[in-house]
C-alpha cells in the first residue's frame, strides 16, 4: 500500500521482507529517495516467553531460552543458567571442566552468530561470494556442536551446576584445528574479500552513524556500542565463569558507522578463536556437573537400573527443584550485545517474576534514530548492521 500526503511517501518495509530477517515491519517515510522518518511496528513473532518463564519449573523452562537468540542458543542457555545458579548458591561451585567448557560453547555460539550477521548483511548489499565463504564455516561450527551436544541448533546444553555431558573423544582436538586453521588462514581471506572492497565501503563508511553519546542514551550494548568507540564487553568489565583466565582484546570502531561495525564483528571472531584455543589448551580434568542430587537428576546408569533413582529423575523434571526466596539479574556479553535474565524467586519451583533483556530489543531502537536522511537504497545496509533477531525481539 502506498499513501501519499502532503510531499511525502510512506511505504511498509516487511513484515515479510528478506532483507528483515524476520517478521520485522518498518513504517518508513519519504521525500522522494530519502527517508524521513522511520517506524518500527514489532509483535508478529511474540510468544509470550516472559510469562511462560513463571509458568514452567526452573528445568521446563530451560529449552524456551534457546528460542530467544536461536543464532545463539548457548549464550541464552549461559546466562540463564547462571542467574539460577545465583540464587541457588551455587555459583563458586561449577566445576572448572565445565566452566571451560562453556566458554569454548559460547565463543563458538558467538562465532557461529557473527558469521550469519556479517555474511547476511554483505549479500544484502550486493557480495554474495562473502557470503557463501562465511556460512561454509558456520556449518563446521554446526558440526562440533551437533558432536558434542547431538543438535545442531537449539542445543540446550548447559544445565544448573554444569553442563549436559562431556565432550567426545577427539572433540577438542577438532575444535581447536578448527579454530586455528580460522584464525590463521579463513579470517584472514574473509577480510581480503570484502573489507577493502570499494563498493562495499561506498555502501557502508558514513552510513548509519550512532554517536557515543546516542549510543549511551539507547543503552545499546555489543558491537553497536563498541563500534561506536566505546570500549564495553562483560568479560572483561564484569568477568564471569573463567574469563579473566584467558589473554583477548576487546575491539572497537572509530566512526561509529556501518562499516566500523562490520569490523568489529570480524575482529570479534578473531579473538573468539583465539580464546577457545587457550580454553582448549588449559582445560582441566574433572566432573562436568555438580554432585547434588537435589538439583541435578541422577546419572541415566543409575536410573534406568534403580526404581528409586528414577522416581527423584521423574520428580524433577516434571515437578522441579525449591529455589530459595530472593531475586537476581545475571548476564553474558552474548554476540549482539547483553543478555540478561532477572527473576525473582518466591521458594517455589517456578519463578514469580521472570524477565529476559534481550539485546537485539534494545539495539533495534538505533534504526529509527539513523535511518533519517539516508536513501532508501541504504535502508538494507542499516537493518544488517544492526544485527537482530526477531526470537528475541518480540520474545
Amino acid at each position: 500500500m502506498i499513501t501519499k500526503e502532503e510531499n511525502y511517501i510512506e511505504i511498509n518495509v516487511g513484515p515479510q521482507h528478506p532483507a528483515t530477517h524476520g517478521v520485522l515491519r518498518v513504517i518508513l517515510t519519504l521525500d522522494g529517495e530519502r527517508i524521513v522518518k522511520a517506524k518500527c511496528k514489532i509483535g508478529y513473532l511474540h510468544r509470550g516467553t516472559e510469562k511462560l518463564g513463571e509458568e514452567k519449573n526452573y528445568y521446563q523452562m530451560l529449552i524456551y531460552t534457546d528460542r530467544l537468540d536461536y543464532l545463539a542458543p548457548l549464550s541464552n542457555n549461559f546466562a540463564y543458567v547462571r542467574a539460577v545458579e545465583k540464587l541457588l548458591g551455587i555459583e563458586n561451585k561449577i566445576p572448572k571442566r565445565a566452566e571451560y567448557l562453556r566458554v569454548i560453547l559460547a565463543e563458538l555460539s558467538r562465532i557461529a552468530s557473527h558469521l550469519v550477521g556479517v555474511g547476511t548483511h554483505v549479500m544484502d548489499i550486493g557480495a554474495w561470494t562473502f557470503f557463501l565463504h562465511a556460512f561454509r564455516e558456520r556449518e563446521k561450527i554446526y558440526d562440533l556442536l551437533e558432536e558434542i551436544s547431538g543438535q545442531r541448533m537449539n542445543n540446550t546444553f548447559f544445565r544448573f551446576g554444569g553442563v549436559a555431558a562431556d565432550c567426545p573423544p577427539d572433540w577438542l582436538e577438532k575444535v581447536y584445528k578448527w579454530a586455528d586453521e580460522f584464525e590463521k588462514k579463513i579470517w584472514p581471506e574473509l577480510m581480503d574479500l570484502i573489507a577493502e572492497n570499494p563498493i562495499f565501503k561506498e555502501r557502508t563508511v558514513g552510513i548509519g552513524v550512532i554517536p557515543k553519546d546516542l549510543a549511551i542514551n539507547l543503552s545499546l550494548t555489543g558491537p553497536l556500542l563498541r563500534g561506536s568507540g566505546i570500549k564495553k564487553d562483560l568479560r572483561k568489565d564484569e568477568p564471569y565463569s573463567v574469563y579473566p583466565e584467558f589473554d583477548f582484546e576487546v575491539p572497537i570502531g572509530k566512526n561509529g558507522d556501518t562499516y566500523d561495525r562490520f569490523i568489529v564483528r570480524m575482529e570479534e571472531m578473531r579473538q573468539s578463536a583465539k580464546i577457545i584455543k587457550q580454553a582448549v589448551e588449559k582445560i582441566p580434568d574433572g566432573d562436568v556437573l555438580i554432585d547434588d542430587y537435589k538439583i541435578v537428576p541422577p546419572p541415566k546408569k543409575i536410573v534406568y537400573s534403580q526404581i528409586e533413582y528414577l522416581i527423584h529423575h521423574f520428580k524433577i523434571m516434571s515437578e522441579g527443584f525449591l529455589v530459595p526466596e530472593g531475586e537476581v539479574y545475571a548476564a553474558v556479553e552474548g554476540p549482539k550485545g547483553e543478555i540478561g535474565f532477572y527473576i525473582v524467586s518466591d521458594g517455589s519451583s517456578k519463578p514469580y517474576r521472570f524477565r529476559i533483556r534481550p539485546p537485539s530489543f534494545i539495539n533495534l531502537q538505533a534504526l529509527e534514530e539513523i535511518a533519517p536522511g539516508h536513501l532508501i537504497a541504504d535502508f538494507i545496509a542499516l537493518i544488517g548492521t544492526i544485527d537482530i533477531v526477531l526470537g528475541e525481539v518480540d520474545r
